[in-house]
């Protein structure tokens, strides 16, 4: 008897999507609680792609993730949580002590703010086992063999050079089978420095086709005379139409392979109450989308669900409009849930969310 799962019996999207990166065991006080007098830590399990192949998978996409998580009840534990969500998990590598000899599952602890109190990560991800496996022992060809769609970030090279080089070769490999590739830049202080982060992202963008964020890389006005500047000297966190579309047309000018470059803008009123929009290029234009308002119950993963909305929205064949509103609205809709993940099953919902709509669904 053939098995296949039942949530993806009428699925209509032909591609099929893979992501690496590393997972991790998130602890956080109930309740709003400050760690320092916190007596209890609620468990979830995260990490940015694999919350994408978490979200893509509720949404009804062929979503696969790979990591490296030690043989151990949490190593275990992230998988079951993932598999749980419909994502596939047959490449994951369960690593033996001898394998990466530290054997652990990166952890960070999670103090939600609230109001004018800021949340508050505390890491603690140094030698965990996708830091310290071999991936030379890995067929990338084999790996990514069957999948249409590549995603990765720039947090994952981040954690030591073999995930570098994985990262890397990822690309190289993806490009060489046809696949399209997202990349998002998603820098993180606490694992490298700027100009770390930038040299490598620069790097990457050669085989970039969606691109998420405009940092952390090098977009020098001129490449002989670095005095010159970078295009992106200068211009603030929350850009013009103007602004925003002469960054883009850099990146497009010099890197004539991507096909779309996305990010969101972020204005905080305070710690519980955000509000969202989006520039994007895609096709030759710029667009600009609604600016949505919301209060925040969990603001982490919200870069990743606006990735994971664009990606299914540009996997869907959505105008442009509609997949730029879609991203932002998962986002939006992300920072109203529990966890990491926007775990959203119903397209409908953000749809309504993208038109604005807040009827009861009956």
């Amino acid at each position: 008897m053939e098995h296949f799962n039942p949530l993806l019996q009428n699925n209509d999207s032909p591609k099929k999507f893979f992501t690496i990166g590393e997972i991790m065991l998130r602890l956080s006080p109930p309740n709003y609680e400050k760690i320092r007098m916190a007596s209890s830590f609620e468990a979830s399990y995260g990490g940015s792609e694999a919350n994408i192949a978490l979200a893509l998978a509720n949404l009804g996409i062929d979503s696969t993730f790979f990591s490296v998580v030690p043989n151990n009840s949490l190593g275990k534990s992230a998988i079951r949580m993932r598999r749980s969500s419909d994502v596939h998990c047959t490449p994951m590598i369960l690593s033996t002590p001898e394998e990466t000899p530290t054997h652990r599952l990166g952890t960070y602890y999670l103090e939600t703010g609230y109001g004018i109190r800021a949340s508050k990560v505390i890491y603690d991800r140094k030698h965990s086992a996708i830091t310290e496996y071999d991936f030379s022992k890995v067929n990338l060809d084999e790996l990514l063999d069957g999948y249409d769609w590549l995603h990765l970030s720039g947090i994952t090279p981040a954690l030591a050079p073999n995930c570098r080089k994985l990262v890397l070769d990822s690309l190289k490999t993806a490009k060489e089978k046809g696949m399209t590739v997202s990349f998002d830049g998603n820098f993180r202080s606490a694992l490298w420095t700027w100009e770390e982060a930038r040299d490598f992202c620069t790097e990457c963008l050669p085989y970039v086709d969606v691109l998420l964020g405009i940092e952390p890389y090098h977009l020098w006005k001129d490449d002989n005379d670095h005095s010159k500047g970078d295009w992106k000297d200068g211009v603030p966190l929350q850009p013009s139409y103007e602004q925003q579309d002469e960054i883009f047309q850099a990146f497009i000018d010099k890197y004539p392979n991507i096909k779309c470059i996305a990010r969101h803008v972020r204005y905080a009123h305070s710690g519980s109450e955000n509000s969202l929009k989006a520039f994007m290029w895609y096709d030759g234009h710029i667009f600009e989308s609604k600016l949505f308002t919301f209060n925040i119950l969990d603001r982490v993963g919200g870069g990743d669900a606006f990735a994971s909305g664009l990606i299914y929205a540009m996997i869907h064949n959505y105008r442009a409009m509609d997949m730029i509103n879609f991203a932002v609205a998962s986002s939006a809709i992300k920072h109203t849930i529990h966890g990491d993940a926007n775990i959203t099953d119903d397209v409908d919902t953000i749809r309504n969310l993208m038109n604005m709509s807040y009827d009861i669904k009956r």
